[in-house]
């Protein structure tokens, strides 16, 4: 017959404690004092004993369970930045759970029930802009953090940003240097329901650095659309079949930056000979495919996100903390200085 495994009385006996001294011990409290705790972390080697998750959560008053809030969670965007989250919760005691953003209103619900008592104990709000009719988040009973947000409703939130306009200046001084005065754009459309401003700041950026060098682009070389590598196909060979193709290529994002590529080979065009690329995100795959890229340190912010949830957690700030990463342009293979009568 089995040993029926030991429980937090079977320890409280052993150590001649009670079971609230026990459970004090268990759950880090500063009111045991150290010889006393030492003695119960020892009779639980001895005993073998392991906390039940859910007895643990009550002795806390906490669910021990953190929500992350993604949209599109198949996009390596949102993998790297998950990836980033992992590895600080997987330390932890906290359980993560995943909700994944399919439409407006599955956004508004998420938002408005998850900061609900007892729900999580804290949220991670990533890549996703709150609408303004939901203004209670400032005031909601747990932590929220938000991780590349930009909105003016988070403004006074805890939260991880990059500088999109920075990144879009970025890389069109890359292309600049590099002698290219012809440069066309790939990015999302204007208008979208969920707020989203990265393509629109990124474009921001790229144009008044071009504007700087005295360089424009014409709206032929502008191509906007649904977020996607097969729209990005098709925008950017209808640009470079034309009569007159640019000698280079932004794109918002590296996604579209691979739809950039493949419209190259279609139109039978070599990159970087005959067309430079850059994308933005810096995924895994870029890396793979040799696309010369801004790096927003989609894993680094996730990291730090999470990072900073569990210390809001811990201890709510006075003042909302702000992280900045600031983008970097990462030079690969697929950005080369143009053909010579192309400068």
């Amino acid at each position: 017959m089995s040993q029926r495994p030991a429980t937090l009385r079977d320890v409280a006996l052993k150590a001649g404690v009670s079971v609230a001294t026990a459970s004090r011990a268990l759950n880090g409290k500063a009111v045991v004092n150290v010889r006393t705790r030492q003695r119960i972390m020892a009779v639980i080697d001895e005993l073998g004993f392991t906390p039940s998750p859910a007895a643990r959560r009550l002795s806390l008053g906490r669910t021990l369970t953190i929500g992350v809030v993604v949209m599109f969670l198949t996009r390596p965007q949102t993998t790297e930045r998950l990836r980033g989250v992992d590895t600080v919760l997987a330390d932890s005691e906290f359980d993560l759970v995943i909700y994944n953003v399919e439409s407006v209103q599955k956004r508004d619900h998420y938002l408005r029930t998850l900061v609900q008592p007892k729900r999580i104990d804290g949220l991670l709000v990533m890549s996703l802009p709150p609408p303004e009719v939901i203004t209670s988040l400032g005031s909601a009973p747990i932590p929220i953090v938000f991780v590349d947000v930009h909105t003016p409703s988070v403004a006074t939130m805890p939260r991880v940003i990059g500088d999109d306009v920075t990144g879009g200046a970025r890389a069109a001084r890359h292309l600049l240097d590099l002698g290219h005065r012809e440069i066309g754009f790939i990015g999302d459309a204007v208008e979208d329901p969920y707020g989203f401003t990265s393509s629109r700041d990124r474009l921001a950026g790229f144009r008044a650095a071009l504007d700087g060098a005295g360089v424009t682009m014409p709206p032929a070389w502008i191509g906007l659309g649904a977020h996607g590598r097969y729209e990005a196909r098709e925008i950017a060979y209808r640009m470079l079949i034309g009569d007159a193709p640019p000698s280079a290529i932004f794109a918002a994002s590296d996604t579209q930056a691979f739809g950039v590529l493949a419209a190259a080979r279609d139109a039978g065009l070599r990159v970087p000979e005959d067309l430079s690329v850059i994308g933005y995100d810096d995924v895994e795959a870029a890396d793979y495919v040799g696309l010369t890229t801004v790096s927003q340190h989609l894993f680094e912010s996730g990291r730090r996100g999470a990072e900073l949830l569990l210390a809001e957690i811990r201890e709510p700030s006075a003042r909302a903390p702000v992280i900045e990463l600031t983008p970097e342009v990462v030079a690969r293979a697929t950005t080369a200085p143009p053909k010579e009568g192309r400068r």
